[in-house]
């Protein structure tokens, strides 16, 4: 009776939010692409990646375009360049956005790796 998972809300939601090992929310890292990039493709979405181009859909940087200079896999946040807090001290901070809230303009095929995952996909998706 060890291996019994609770139904109670506040299990589920801790166990789904805050006890995620991080080769699972490394999945959670993924975002729309452009229309443009989904017909180019043939796919409609893929991970977040440093150096992909994203726009931001959501929030108070709504709009802005940028490149992600950062990705958190712990916080399951990403950093996009020019999207930043000025603290009272005067210094800028990234501000973390959730990859749902961005769309992917242009990726950074610079890795092989990732054109064959793309290829991978594209089989999956037809």
């Amino acid at each position: 009776m060890a291996d019994a998972k609770s139904s109670q809300p506040r299990k589920v939601r801790k166990r789904m939010v805050y006890q995620v090992p991080l080769h699972k929310r490394s999945k959670r890292l993924v975002a729309p692409l452009s229309r443009e990039l989904r017909e180019k493709l043939g796919i409609k979405r893929i991970r977040v990646r440093k150096g992909d181009r994203v726009l931001i859909v959501r929030g108070s940087f709504k709009g802005h375009e940028g490149k992600v200079i950062g990705v958190s896999v712990k916080r399951e946040r990403i950093f996009v360049e020019g999207a930043v807090l000025r603290r009272s001290d005067g210094t800028e901070v990234p501000y973390p956005i959730h990859p749902s809230k961005v769309q992917i303009v242009e990726l950074d095929l610079s890795d092989p790796r990732r054109k064959e995952l793309i290829e991978r996909l594209k089989v999956h998706a037809r």
